[in-house]
């Protein structure tokens, strides 16, 4: 699976507006099957649950409120490569 961290860098979206490409990429998140959609959520969950548990800690160790905030920062830099590169193969191609 090749990652693409620029929607633009997507075949089929190269020459497209932002906006063409945001309506293109919802489009194809709904054509995702239930498993990719399941894999997508649980790997977004894998993500998010640190920072909660980095949350819960801060009674005991305050800068752990400052690695949940980092985590929380690096959120769409680890999700949006998976989700667009998920998405890819259902983004029709014009000739």
């Amino acid at each position: 699976m090749k990652f693409y961290f620029s929607t633009r860098n997507i075949p089929g979206l190269e020459d497209k507006s932002l906006l063409e490409r945001m309506t293109l990429l919802n489009e194809a998140a709904k054509a995702m099957t239930i498993p990719e959609k399941t894999i997508f959520n649980v790997l977004k969950l894998i993500v998010l649950v640190p920072v909660f548990v980095l949350i819960l800690r801060v009674v005991e160790d305050w800068t752990s409120l400052l690695w949940a905030a980092l985590v929380l920062l690096l959120y769409p830099l680890i999700v949006k490569p998976i989700q667009h590169s998920l998405c890819a193969k259902y983004i029709k191609k014009e000739s």
